[in-house]
C-alpha cells in the first residue's frame, strides 16, 4: 500500500520523526517496506501489509497508529476516537436477508450538494498514492477509505424510486442467472454486466428488487453520481469476508474496496466512517446532512485474553517485568487488567487480529524489539523414546540410496481419486492421493531423460509418504513406501523387475521381515504402517555416519545436449588419460563425461565417452556444441588417437 508521509503527519501532529526514521521503525517493528519515493514535496512509502494486519492497517490512520505504538506516543488527531454526533433519518429503510452475510449496514442522506472538481489539496493527496481524481464526491469516498480503511459508495438519491416517501435498500443473495450492471472499469464507457451463480451478495433497490451493486466487490452503474447530482445517499457496510473474496476472485474484480472487505475491518468502524465522509462532502461539495440510518444486527466484540508473564518471557527468551509488558499492551490501545500471573487484555476495537494469547505475545516481542531477543541453544538431552516410524524410515532410506535411488517428494493432491476435498486448491488438486504409485510413475517418466545429465544408466526413485483412502464412510490413512526404476526413456521395459526384486531382498534382509507389496511396471508400493507392526521396537539410536563435506550449487534450468566420441588408442593407454584430454578441451560448458564402452582388438583399444553440455544462463545451440567438439577432435588427433 502506498502511504503519504504528509498525510500521516496529520494524525501524528508535531513529531521529531522524519520520513526516513518512520520507514526504519516500521521495517524493524511492523511491516516490510517495498520502496520509498520522493514525490512533489512528499515522501511516498510502499508498505507491504500482510493479511493478519490488513483489517486495520490498509489505511493511513492504521499506519500512523502503528508509529505511535512503536514510539510510545499518542496520535494528535485520531478520527476513531471522536464522539459520534450525527442526526438520524427516517427517510431511508434497510432490509438484510442474512445478518451473518451483512451484520451492519448504514446509509446517510445529504441534500444540496454540488458535484464538481475536487479541491487541489484533495487531488494532491490522492495523486500521491496513485489515485486518479474523478469528482469531489467520488474523490471524497476514496479519500476516507484510504484514510481510515472502510470502503464507501455514493448514489444519486433522485435516481431511486421512493416507496411511501422512503428510499429502500435491501441486502440479499443473488439468484442463479441474475445479472448486475457494474461501474465501467479502467476508463471504459460501457458497463460491465456480470451473471451471478447464486453465491454472491447483492445490494438491491428495495422498491423494485433491482440489483445496484455486488456487495463488498463493486458498485453498480445504476444511480451513479454525475454532474447534475444534487441529493446523495452514502452507503457503508460490513460484508462477510469469505463471500466477498470468492465473488471478487471468481469475477477477477480485485480492487481497493474488495481487498479491504475480504480482510474484514471492524464492524465498529462504520459510524466513524459515516461521520468522516459526511463532514468531508459537506465541506467540499456543500449541502446539508439530513441524517443517517445504521442497522446493526450482529455485534462482535473483541475477546478477553489472558496473557501470562512467565510464558511470554519463555517464548520470547526475554526477562521483561510485568510493568514493561503492561506498558507495551497499553501502547497498542489495549484495556489491561492485572491478574495473579499476568494480565487480562481486550484489544482496541479496530484490532480484530488480537484473539489469542500468542497474538499479544507477538505484539510484546515486536514492539519491545526483535533485536532484543537472543538465541538460546537448547540443552542436549537423550531421546527418551525413539519414534519407530522415523527410525525405520531412515534405515530404509539408507538401503535404497545404497542401491542408487534418489528420494522424491510428490504432491498429496490428485485430479481424481477416492477422497475429495471440500475446498480444493485448484481444479487439478481436488482429491487426496490413495497411492504413491501414480506419482512415482509420473516422476520416472519426467526424469528418465536426464540419465546423461546425471551420469546414470537408469532412473531410480523412491518416496515415503501418507496416502488417504475410504473404508466405507470413513477416511483412513497409512504411510506408504513406493520405489521404481526406468531403464530407458521410452518407458517400462520389463527388465526393471530384477532391480526391484534385488532391492526388496535387501530391505527384507535389513529389516528382518519379508518386504512385499503391490507391484506394476517397475514400481512397487508397500504399506509401511503395516510392515512396521512386524519389526521390533528400536532400543538404541543407530547414528548415521557423517560423510565428507558436500558443497551445493544451483542447477541450470536450461536444456542439456549430449555428444558421443569413440576413438582408437594404443593398447595400454588408460581411459583416465583419454578422458583428461577430452575434458581439457571441452571447455566450461561441459558438465559431465561418462565412459560407456571399452574393448581391445588387434593391439588397439577403443574407448567411447558421452560428453554432456549445459549452460547456466541460456539454451545452447547445435553450432556452439559442434564448435567445442571440433576442438576436442583436434586435441585427440594431436595425441595420435584415431576418432572412429
Amino acid at each position: 500500500m502506498l502511504v503519504s508521509w504528509n498525510w500521516l503527519k496529520e494524525y501524528l501532529g508535531e513529531t521529531e520523526l522524519t520520513a526516513n526514521k518512520a520507514v526504519e521503525l516500521l521495517g524493524a517493528h511492523a511491516f516490510e517496506i517495498e520502496g520509498v519515493e520522493e514525490k512533489d514535496g512528499d515522501t511516498v512509502i510502499d508498505v507491504d501489509i500482510l493479511p493478519n494486519r490488513s483489517s486495520d492497517c490498509l489505511c493511513h490512520r492504521g499506519i500512523a497508529r502503528e508509529l505511535a505504538s512503536i514510539t510510545g506516543t499518542a496520535l494528535l488527531n485520531d478520527p476513531l476516537r471522536q464522539d459520534i454526533e450525527m442526526p438520524e433519518t427516517q427517510e431511508i429503510e434497510i432490509s438484510i436477508e442474512d445478518s451473518n452475510a451483512c451484520p451492519r449496514f448504514a446509509a446517510s442522506l445529504i441534500t444540496g450538494v454540488e458535484v464538481k472538481e475536487s479541491p487541489d489539496w484533495l487531488k494532491t493527496r490522492l495523486e500521491a498514492i496513485g489515485q486518479r481524481s474523478i469528482n469531489n464526491i467520488v474523490d471524497a469516498t476514496n479519500y476516507v477509505m484510504f484514510a481510515i480503511g472502510q470502503p464507501i459508495h455514493a448514489y444519486d438519491a433522485e435516481l431511486f424510486p421512493q416507496v411511501d416517501g422512503k428510499w429502500k435498500f435491501d441486502v440479499r443473495f443473488a439468484t442463479v442467472g441474475e445479472t448486475v450492471n457494474l461501474i465501467p472499469e479502467g476508463g471504459k464507457e460501457e458497463d460491465r454486466i456480470v451473471e451471478c451463480q447464486g453465491s454472491e451478495l447483492l445490494i438491491v433497490d428495495g422498491s423494485n428488487n433491482t440489483p445496484i451493486g455486488l456487495a463488498g466487490v463493486k458498485g453498480g452503474s445504476f444511480a451513479g453520481v454525475h454532474a447534475g447530482t444534487n441529493k446523495i445517499i452514502v452507503e457503508t457496510a460490513h460484508f462477510h469476508p469469505t463471500i466477498t473474496r470468492k465473488t471478487a476472485r471468481r469475477l477477477g474484480i480485485v480492487i481497493d474496496a474488495s481487498k479491504r472487505f475480504e480482510n474484514e475491518p471492524s464492524r465498529e468502524l462504520i459510524p466513524y466512517t459515516q461521520q468522516e465522509i459526511c463532514k468531508l462532502i459537506t465541506d467540499i461539495a456543500g449541502g446539508e446532512l439530513v441524517g443517517v440510518i445504521d442497522l446493526y444486527q450482529e455485534k462482535k466484540a473483541n475477546p478477553k485474553v489472558t496473557v501470562s508473564v512467565a510464558r511470554t518471557n519463555r517464548l520470547l527468551s526475554l526477562s521483561l517485568e510485568s510493568s514493561q509488558m503492561k506498558q507495551i499492551l497499553e501502547r497498542i490501545g489495549g484495556e489491561v487488567s492485572e491478574r495473579e500471573e499476568g494480565f487480562e487484555v481486550v484489544g482496541p476495537w479496530e484490532r480484530t487480529d488480537l484473539n489469542i494469547e500468542e497474538d499479544y505475545i507477538e505484539e510484546i516481542g515486536r514492539l519491545h524489539g526483535y533485536e532484543s531477543i537472543t538465541a538460546v541453544s537448547p540443552e542436549t538431552r537423550p531421546v527418551p523414546e525413539l519414534n519407530k516410524r522415523h527410525y525405520y524410515s531412515e534405515i530404509i532410506r539408507r538401503v535404497l540410496i545404497e542401491h542408487g535411488m534418489s528420494e522424491v517428494i510428490t504432491s498429496s493432491f490428485r485430479k481424481k481419486d477416492e477422497v475429495q476435498l471440500k475446498n480444493a486448491l485448484a481444479s487439478d488438486k481436488s482429491y487426496l492421493r490413495s497411492s504413491l504409485t501414480k506419482n512415482i510413475s509420473e516422476a520416472l517418466d519426467k526424469n528418465s531423460g536426464f540419465t546423461d545429465l546425471l551420469g546414470t544408466v537408469d532412473t531410480r526413485i523412491f518416496e515415503i509418504g501418507t496416502v488417504f483412502y475410504k473404508e466405507g464412510d470413513t477416511v483412513s490413512l497409512h504411510i506408504s513406501l513406493a520405489f521404481g526404476a526406468r531403464l530407458k526413456p521410452s518407458g517400462y521395459s520389463g527388465k526393471e523387475d530384477a532391480i526391484i526384486k534385488d532391492i526388496l531382498q535387501s530391505l527384507s534382509d535389513t529389516l528382518g521381515v519379508t518386504c512385499e507389496g503391490k507391484q506394476e511396471k517397475g514400481i512397487v508400493e508397500i504399506n509401511l504402517t503395516a510392515l512396521l507392526e512386524n519389526v521390533p521396537d528400536p532400543v538404541e539410536y543407530d547414528a548415521i555416519t557423517v560423510g565428507e563435506e558436500v558443497s551445493y550449487q544451483p542447477f541450470s534450468v536450461y536444456q542439456h545436449m549430449s555428444r558421443d566420441i569413440a576413438l582408437w588408442v594404443k593398447e595400454g593407454t588408460t581411459a583416465q588419460s583419454v578422458e583428461s584430454v577430452t575434458n581439457a578441451h571441452a571447455g566450461e560448458l561441459r558438465i559431465r563425461t561418462t565412459q560407456f564402452d571399452e574393448f581391445t582388438k588387434d593391439g588397439k583399444t577403443s574407448f567411447a565417452f558421452r560428453l554432456v553440455f549445459q549452460s547456466p544462463d541460456r539454451t545452447l545451440t547445435d553450432n556452439e556444441v559442434n564448435e567445442v567438439m571440433e576442438k576436442v577432435y583436434e586435441a585427440v588427433e594431436k595425441e595420435g588417437w584415431e576418432v572412429r
